[in-house]
């Protein structure tokens, strides 16, 4: 049954009208925690879905890395905060020892304060890890690493191999520049592609292999600048010929001249004209909304999701169920509410707790951890307040109390303050999503990083614009240089394993900064945006990701299907 509107309310903080439905009421009262036998109700939240996110992106810097001390060794470490915070910042496996215990700033509870004051304070001084990084291993320069092995730059990456430059990666192995990418290998400027080979500069793709600039294809081999094809084999700009004569077209083709660049993208340009494409990028879901969701059910208004079922408001987000305002998460947990990396089951407006924690209120990471209530950066704990050890009915006797506290002052279940967050609004993944200027940012409240990284220790610096177009004549000493961007002029090396695969496969040496190759390559993904458009085919009202001045026939999914 379609949800009802029960109550349309005003967004405190942007002021658009957003809307209450009788299921959203229902998961609300579903995650209520229960103390003595008593249900502390969660209130609809007085934030919009869309600053829900801002206040949870706020909290997680992906691709900002910084050289700066360990506060408990002195060694030069890398890590995602700068060295101007107030807390501390330990080594991995400083902060993973015995040699500290975060149980010692532990607060004493007194009446007059507020308890987000109790939870400023233990941001500000407990100690924190430079890196997010769990059994990964030559893979110092990535962050949210997970069991990777001698990959760089590669942010949210997991189970991967010998890859660089990257977001969101899951199960890859010597692939380089992509983003949103899951089972692919040998592959090179890819984007929502999943389970290919030797593929390059393709998005949206599928099931391919040994193919060049695919848009939207599946189950193609050997193709070249093909849009919206399926089960083909040595197709040029979608047409069709014989293998012998496909080689010898696509070696011109592959030659990186100006002349190539120019006719590749006048060729799909021509032929993203008379594409047809379904208003919304999925496939095989039942009842879900919004786009890049993959073999899920009942998921509204979410964003990249895959093989999951009853959520909503949430994004990247990988086997997981029953859940609302989630991000970056995996691993089949539910009954989770405002959590922003956080993996285990009824915990309720968290940050980067993992590991299989449970029954977490206010916490921001916390491992191993269950029954906690505004502890910061705790491993192994349970019945804990604000990073002081209870006793279980202690604990049932004392959350209550802060929780009506919270209720008379209105903060009860809402995230953290974006004040809280340690990264300024341009350090933070939130400006991927939702970009701001600097002005912008300031007149909303958010801090901005002025932070410049130094310039880099090499032999010279060389324009973009002078790098040899053929890779064969790139000399071994560009290793020890570095180029300036064409676009920003930030300066940038190359490394040798991405200097191996750029000759491996006749590739030319990028001429721009990582940061702006990942910026272009987020401009080729739909936005987290929908927009009202009517169906080119059957004319009726849809929404969509497509805006209007987009060049593909955009049809409902009804025409889609027949059209298929």
């Amino acid at each position: 049954m379609p949800e009802k509107t029960i109550q349309t309310k005003t967004c405190k903080h942007c002021n658009i009208s957003f809307d209450i439905t009788d299921k959203d009421l229902e998961f609300y009262e579903k995650v209520s925690p229960i103390f003595a036998w008593v249900k502390y109700s969660i209130p609809t939240p007085s934030l919009c879905p869309d600053c829900r996110s801002i206040n949870r992106f706020m909290f997680r810097n992906f691709f900002n890395l910084y050289r700066r001390r360990c506060d408990a060794t002195g060694k030069n470490i890398i890590s995602m905060y700068r060295d101007d915070v107030s807390f501390p910042v330990y080594n991995y496996d400083i902060w993973f020892s015995d040699k500290w215990d975060p149980m010692s700033y532990g607060l004493d509870i007194v009446e007059w304060k507020e308890v987000f004051d109790y939870i400023w304070e233990l941001h500000k001084t407990v100690p924190r890890i430079n890196l997010m990084n769990v059994n990964s291993e030559n893979s110092e320069y990535c962050n949210m690493s997970n069991y990777s092995n001698s990959c760089y730059l590669v942010f949210w990456n997991v189970k991967n191999d010998t890859c660089s430059y990257w977001h969101i990666v899951w199960e890859c192995e010597k692939c380089v520049d992509c983003l949103y990418v899951y089972g692919c290998k040998n592959s090179y400027q890819c984007v929502d592609c999943y389970y290919s080979y030797n593929i390059m500069y393709s998005i949206n793709s599928e099931n391919c292999n040994n193919s060049y600039y695919l848009d939207s294809c599946k189950n193609c081999n050997e193709c070249f600048g093909c849009v919206w094809l399926q089960n083909k084999q040595n197709y040029i700009f979608n047409e069709k010929y014989d293998k012998a004569e496909y080689f010898k077209i696509i070696e011109k083709l592959k030659i990186q001249t100006v002349e190539n660049i120019n006719h590749i993208s006048e060729k799909l340009s021509e032929l993203k004209k008379w594409t047809i494409v379904n208003c919304i990028i999925w496939h095989d879901n039942e009842d879900v909304t919004w786009n890049y969701i993959y073999n899920s059910k009942n998921v509204y208004n979410s964003f990249d999701v895959k093989n999951s079922e009853n959520l909503k408001y949430s994004s990247t987000i990988w086997n997981f169920t029953n859940s609302y305002d989630v991000n970056y998460t995996a691993v089949r947990w539910e009954l989770m509410y405002q959590t922003m990396f956080t993996l285990g089951t009824n915990c309720i407006a968290c940050h980067n707790c993992i590991w299989e924690s449970s029954f977490l209120y206010y916490c921001d990471s916390c491992h191993y951890c269950n029954n906690c209530f505004g502890c910061v950066w705790l491993k192994n704990k349970s019945y804990c307040i604000f990073n002081k050890q209870y006793t279980k009915q202690e604990y049932n006797e004392i959350v209550p109390k802060l929780i009506n506290s919270m209720q008379i002052n209105n903060t009860w279940w809402e995230y953290f303050p974006a004040c809280f967050s340690s990264f300024c609004y341009n350090e933070s993944i939130v400006n991927q999503y939702f970009p701001l200027t600097k002005s912008q940012s300031l007149e909303k409240w958010y801090s901005w990083s002025e932070y410049i990284h130094p310039m880099p220790n090499v032999e010279k610096i060389i324009k973009a614009n002078q790098l040899p177009i053929d890779i064969l004549n790139i000399p071994d000493d560009i290793l020890n240089w570095a180029i300036e961007c064409e676009i920003t002029k930030k300066p940038f090396r190359i490394i040798k394993p991405e200097l191996d695969f750029y000759r491996k496969h006749n590739l030319p040496i990028p001429k721009k900064h990582p940061d702006q190759r990942h910026a272009d390559r987020m401009k080729l993904r739909n936005p987290r945006k929908l927009y009202d458009r009517t169906c080119d085919k059957c004319g009726i009202d849809i929404k969509t990701t497509y805006s209007p001045n987009r060049k593909e026939l955009v049809y409902c999914e009804s025409c889609y299907k027949k059209e298929l």
